[in-house]
């Protein structure tokens, strides 16, 4: 098997981090996978805000929960009311990923480019897992001007990165592929 299949093979979401912070060089590697991702009519529609504060991960932390508390659906309300989580699992970085709002699929191009910062991450022995919860800090129209996102952009999902504490052991889970595809020749 190749290189890329094993990784790709191999990446697992990580929820336990070490606090160190990844390297800039590593950093600029994921993204760059990011921008190289394919986009709907080569719009290039992504935005990515790098944020390796831990004050304001933890501020975007708070807002999200607040907002997870109001959802309409019940086991957000229950991950919003969950002292105990923070939906970036202390990850040292994180990344909200934006889709350019005029732009063909934007929320396409925005899955494809965490895709590939994901993988990417892994090629670099980096944990990385994707977070929908980061989207619900944006449901509060004030804590638009706390992140840098653009005019036109709307932020999809955040991505928490960071260095796999040592000894971790991530189980592969049981993946039942014969269920989920059809072969037409």
């Amino acid at each position: 098997m190749n290189e890329v299949l094993k990784t790709i093979a191999a990446r697992r979401s990580v929820r336990k981090f070490s606090r160190e912070q990844i390297k800039d060089s590593e950093l600029m590697s994921i993204v760059e996978a990011g921008l190289q991702a394919p986009t709907a009519h080569n719009d290039q529609s992504c935005y990515f805000t790098i944020i390796q504060d831990k004050a304001l991960i933890d501020e975007i932390n708070r807002g999200s929960k607040i907002e997870m508390s109001l959802s309409d659906i019940d086991w957000v309300v229950k991950a919003g009311k969950n002292e105990k989580l923070h939906i970036f699992y202390n990850a040292p970085t994180v990344i909200i990923v934006s889709g350019r709002k005029d732009a063909v699929s934007p929320f396409a191009d925005v899955c494809i480019a965490i895709e590939n910062m994901l993988i990417a991450a892994e090629s670099l022995n980096i944990g990385s897992c994707w977070i929908g919860f980061a989207k619900y800090f944006f449901n509060d129209i004030e804590n638009l001007s706390k992140v840098p996102i653009p005019d036109g952009y709307e932020p999809c999902y955040g991505v928490s990165l960071g260095y796999k504490p040592e000894n971790l052991k991530l189980e592969r889970p049981e993946r039942k592929y014969k269920e989920y595809y059809t072969i037409i020749k």
